[in-house]
């Protein structure tokens, strides 16, 4: 049995670090993984991510991190950094690049819970398990008192699960699992029953964020 992101086409691309690569839905969509841009080194929209982090609270962690550009950007900033992925071939990826990372989902036991400055979702990674709330909830775990999660969001309003399968050239398809995709309006509203409140949205190269600070546990004045 094949174990989504573990064995399936996406572990493939992340030993080549080439596509093509799909999510493809039930109802016969497809959306399409950038491979190349993640396996590539960082470059537009991840500057704005890069500039933000040197400016919060370090350290920092990349949850769904890939191949591992961003982590192995922050380290060569002089950020600490930890990346954290369910592919092993994502993790020897980051490894290669000298980025420490670790192969466990988010929501098994992490170093420093409740201690991390910032937090990452990037690259569609707010749609993990494809229950926007847990995450959002487990990445203020994660997070110390007033450290920021910065998160990229669709450029459109959605707000939606759905199943999906991992499609790799040839058609060859890995195992289905829930996936979630949400645009800024969406994620603000869920990650405030979270205990995240938004700070600060933008775009950048055509990709959009939301920086979303973590007052669970914040001392009531």
């Amino acid at each position: 049995m094949t174990t989504a992101w573990v064995d399936d086409p996406f572990a493939e691309a992340m030993r080549t670090g080439r596509g093509p690569l799909w999510l493809r839905r039930t109802d016969g969509g497809r959306l399409r993984l950038e491979v190349e841009r993640w396996c590539d080194p960082a470059t537009g929209a991840d500057h704005s991510l890069l500039l933000r982090c040197l400016q919060l609270a370090s350290p920092v962690l990349d949850l769904g991190c890939g191949p591992g550009r961003l982590v192995a950007e922050l380290l060569a900033l002089g950020v600490p950094a930890l990346g954290v992925d369910v592919t092993h071939a994502a993790v020897a990826r980051t490894l290669g690049l000298g980025g420490p990372a670790l192969c466990r989902s988010v929501f098994d036991r992490l170093p420093a819970e409740g201690r991390w400055g910032t937090a990452l979702l990037a690259d569609g990674n707010l749609g993990i398990g494809g229950d926007p709330d847990a995450l959002l909830r487990r990445t203020a775990e994660l997070l110390a008192p007033r450290g920021v999660l910065l998160t990229e969001v669709e450029p459109e309003e959605l707000d939606e699960r759905f199943t999906v399968r991992v499609e790799g050239a040839g058609g060859r398809c890995g195992p289905p699992f829930e996936w979630a995709r949400l645009g800024a309006d969406a994620t603000a509203r869920r990650a405030a029953q979270a205990g995240l409140t938004e700070v600060e949205r933008w775009t950048s190269h055509g990709r959009r964020f939301l920086a979303l600070r973590n007052d669970r546990g914040r001392p009531t004045l």
